[in-house]
Order: C-alpha cells, then sequence, then structure tokens
C-alpha cells in the first residue's frame, strides 16, 4: 500500500483525535516500519488495518465509519494535488464511470506499483450508476467517502446503496442515484 494512504490516514487522525491518538495507535500496533511513512514509499496493508482498528478500539467508532471519514479527507488530497484531473469531468456519474478506465490509470502512472481496487459498472444512465467493487482489502467504506465528496465537488448530491457481494467486503455494489 502506497505511503501517501497512510501519512494522510495519520493527518488525519491527527487533525480529529490528536497527536497523542497518533502516538497511542502507532504504540499500539506491531509495525514493521514503526510508524514511520513516506508518501511514496510502499507498506504492507496489515499496518493499515493495525492502525485502523486500533484507532477503532480506542474510540469507539467502528472501522467502516472510520475508513468513510478518511475517504472523504482524501478527497480533499485528490483535490489539492490533482486539480487537473478532476477538472476533466462534467459531473460525479461521468467521473464514477471513468475510475477504472482514466483515473486508476492515471494514478498507475505516478505509483507504478500500487494495488488499485477494481470498479466495475455494470449500468450507467445520466443520473445513476451501478458499479461493483472488487478489493481483498475491503475498503469500500473509504470508496463510499470518496464517492460522497464527488458529488459534493460537483454541486450535487445522490443517494448511495452499499450492497455486500461477497460477507468479507472484498466484493461490493454500490448504486449510486443521482438526487
Amino acid at each position: 500500500m502506497k505511503g501517501i494512504v497512510f501519512t494522510e490516514f495519520l493527518d488525519l487522525v491527527e487533525n480529529k483525535f490528536g497527536l497523542e491518538m497518533v502516538d497511542k495507535i502507532i504504540y499500539q500496533s506491531n509495525l514493521e516500519s514503526k510508524g514511520v511513512y513516506t508518501s511514496v514509499g510502499t507498506y504492507s496493508f496489515s499496518e493499515m488495518l493495525q492502525l485502523l482498528s486500533n484507532l477503532s478500539r480506542n474510540t469507539g467508532i467502528s472501522s467502516d465509519d472510520l475508513l468513510l471519514v478518511y475517504g472523504e479527507h482524501f478527497f480533499s488530497v485528490i483535490e489539492t494535488s490533482y486539480p487537473d484531473l478532476l477538472s476533466t469531468y462534467n459531473d460525479a456519474i461521468e467521473m464514477l464511470a471513468s475510475i477504472e478506465n482514466h483515473i486508476h490509470v492515471e494514478v498507475l502512472k505516478i505509483y507504478p506499483d500500487a494495488e488499485l481496487p477494481t470498479f466495475i459498472v455494470e449500468n450507467k444512465t445520466e443520473n445513476s450508476i451501478t458499479m461493483v467493487y472488487k478489493s481483498s482489502r475491503a475498503m469500500h467504506h473509504f470508496g463510499l467517502g470518496l464517492m460522497n465528496k464527488t458529488f459534493e465537488y460537483f454541486n450535487s448530491s445522490a443517494t448511495i446503496f452499499l450492497d455486500k457481494i461477497k460477507e468479507d467486503g472484498s466484493e461490493v455494489r454500490f448504486t449510486v442515484n443521482q438526487n
């Protein structure tokens, strides 16, 4: 997993819960990196799981809810760092439909060894999209947070339904209806 995912996660934890919480979850985790991350480095996904799990345990907030907030936070990183990428789209549905064939292609140009989830568009209309998310990491709530902020970015809103195809969350169907 790319280091930017770790550095931004720890920034979010510091902003929301304080530096002491960052230190606490790092200390409570058995991290090969010792909690020292660079945005361009690559780290084991198990480290993210440990940090997330410890944050959840210490705050009483579910991992899914934490990932949702983190996804919303991460959209601001995309907005700040890659405004030209976002400006190529006219609306949220168009952008969501292009995750696999454009956005992830661009991400891989920047981070060639990034391990990205797969998004398969099953159905798309002008105001709706149904996509299947596939990833062994089961971070679908992170994706949900990104989707929420995508609609906000385009000054619109949507109702997003999440249906687990596989109980472990490694395969999830998103049904998105723009309001």
